[in-house]
């Protein structure tokens, strides 16, 4: 009897693969692309825990908002931070795919990329956050390994391939061959640890104290892991320490280098280490065919060339790769059958209703 209705309920519903992202959520359709790329915030109403907005018009309120209203990213570092949160954020994306379907409470089968180091009970908290949702069927997939199939890399062959994804919270560096990972290091710097050296660093040069939203638009703008032919500068807009007054600087792409030379060199130390673990066999393959560059901090200038000099290998940004992760997860919700094996380990036999 439940068989028969979860059958007719895959009729009806439209299966989704989720990048659930420290900075960003992106959600994929079967057969439709990618639908949703929202922020991961939820504003919430302090006193009563009514939720006001969430994605793109909750990240509007961030750093605006009067005291009785909270902005927050329930995804702290790659994993769920606040699980209540995460939830209605979750339901809410789910809702909106659905909302213009023919049967709206129809329940879809779910797959979400999660980090590679994550724990059992954080991989229980994605799962059951789905489940509460409205999914009728959660699988997880490892970040790493999606972003992997996302960029192309022939994953399930003999074949060794390297990705290093670098999102909001986490920096995923695995190598994969024969439908799993071989190697994988995972550190919880990526672009959030970014914006804040950039911060850091006007604060404690210029003693200028500037928001989130325009240490990340520097660090789009002029910032760089390697030196450019031609170096930039940008404005800086903030509330100086000394005096308490508004002011702006302009500061140089050399200058926010400099700021972003500390994650920039944990990125390259946890590509060294992986590096180092990989068994010779998979080196040879890897020196042929080079190491992808996903996510969004793949898009960070200069990054590819950086890491290339470091490991004296070809590195490369793979196409798109702000969706490589969902696009990845997309593609194994379409051959679930025959890429069952690439799942999260604990998780491969899904979770039935």
């Amino acid at each position: 009897m439940f068989s028969l209705l979860n059958f007719f309920l895959g009729l009806f519903s439209r299966d989704i693969a989720i990048d659930l992202g420290t900075a960003n959520t992106l959600v994929m359709v079967r057969g439709q692309g990618v639908v949703i790329n929202e922020p991961s915030v939820v504003a919430i109403e302090s006193r009563t825990k009514r939720v006001l907005a969430i994605g793109s018009e909750a990240k509007q309120m961030v750093g605006r908002t009067p005291a009785s209203i909270v902005a927050i990213r329930p995804l702290r570092d790659g994993v769920i931070s606040d699980f209540d949160v995460t939830e209605r954020m979750l339901h809410y994306f789910i809702r909106k795919v659905h909302e213009k379907g023919f049967l709206p409470i129809a329940r879809p089968r779910v797959i979400v990329g999660i980090p590679g180091g994550v724990t059992e009970v954080e991989k229980r908290a994605v799962r059951d956050a789905c489940i509460s949702a409205g999914a009728r069927e959660a699988h997880l997939i490892e970040q790493p390994m999606a972003a992997a199939i996302g960029a192309g890399l022939p994953v399930t062959e003999s074949l060794g391939s390297m990705i290093i994804d670098i999102g909001g919270g986490t920096t995923e560096v695995a190598v994969t061959a024969l439908g799993g990972i071989v190697v994988n290091h995972s550190i919880r710097v990526a672009g959030d640890e970014m914006d804040e050296e950039i911060v850091n660093y006007a604060r404690q040069k210029y003693n200028l104290l500037i928001g989130e939203r325009m240490a990340e638009r520097t660090k789009l703008e002029i910032g760089s892991a390697y030196p450019l032919e031609e170096e930039k500068t940008m404005t800086l807009r903030g509330r100086n320490l000394i005096t308490g007054l508004p002011e702006a600087i302009n500061v140089s792409s050399v200058e926010i280098r400099e700021a972003l030379a500390g994650p920039v060199g944990m990125i390259v130390e946890a590509t060294r280490s992986t590096l180092d673990e990989t068994p010779p066999e998979l080196i040879a393959d890897l020196m042929e065919h080079g190491i992808a560059l996903a996510g969004g901090g793949a898009l960070l200038l200069g990054l590819a060339q950086r890491l290339s000099e470091e490991t004296k290998m070809h590195v490369y940004v793979a196409d798109d790769p702000l969706t490589s992760v969902v696009k990845g997860a997309g593609m194994v919700l379409e051959e679930l059958d025959t890429l069952r094996k690439v799942l999260a380990p604990t998780q491969r036999a899904g979770i039935p209703s």
